[in-house]
């Protein structure tokens, strides 16, 4: 059994909001299917489908791509994104560069890029790709708390002591 859990930095006028989550069901996310390859989009678009999850912030891409042996799959992303790739199953290429079980590849921006293309080995294997617009804000992070100043993360805090954060 494999899980991962993901949270996204909000800009910084967002911060102070109330704690919200949601919960997405295995049975709302939406697939694409083609030619050995199998996309979750839990965020963003990939196969012609909007995933579950959107941001209009961040703009993310979550996508849980499953390959069967030899299979190969390019997704777009905008050249702006900051995107990485985490494989949890067999191994990939990425390009010429080989991607084993539980490493992450940073992809690089590159301007006028299409995206990536990735490309399973003789076992076949099973991915996360996320990619997302960077926010270009200061980060000060402590624990579970992300903020863009350490006065910021002292009052969040200071609020979850009271009960106050929710």
């Amino acid at each position: 059994m494999e899980g991962f859990q993901l949270w996204l930095n909000l800009p910084a006028s967002d911060k102070m909001c109330p704690p919200w989550y949601r919960d997405i069901p295995a049975a709302e996310i939406p697939e694409g299917r083609a030619d050995g390859v199998t996309v979750r989009v839990i965020a963003g678009q990939a196969c012609g489908i909007t995933g579950a999850m959107q941001r209009a912030a961040t703009a993310p891409t979550f996508l849980d791509i499953h390959l069967l042996p030899g299979a190969s799959f390019a997704q777009p992303l905008p050249a702006a994104h900051h995107a990485f790739v985490y494989v949890y199953r067999g191994t990939l290429a990425i390009e010429d560069a080989a991607v084993p079980r539980q490493r992450m590849a940073i992809l690089a921006q590159v301007p006028g890029s299409d995206g990536v293309r990735v490309a399973a080995g003789g076992e076949g294997a099973r991915a996360l790709l996320l990619a997302g617009q960077p926010l270009n804000e200061p980060i000060a992070q402590h624990g579970p708390f992300v903020m863009n100043t350490n006065a910021q993360i002292f009052q969040a805090i200071d609020d979850f002591q009271r009960g106050v954060l929710g």
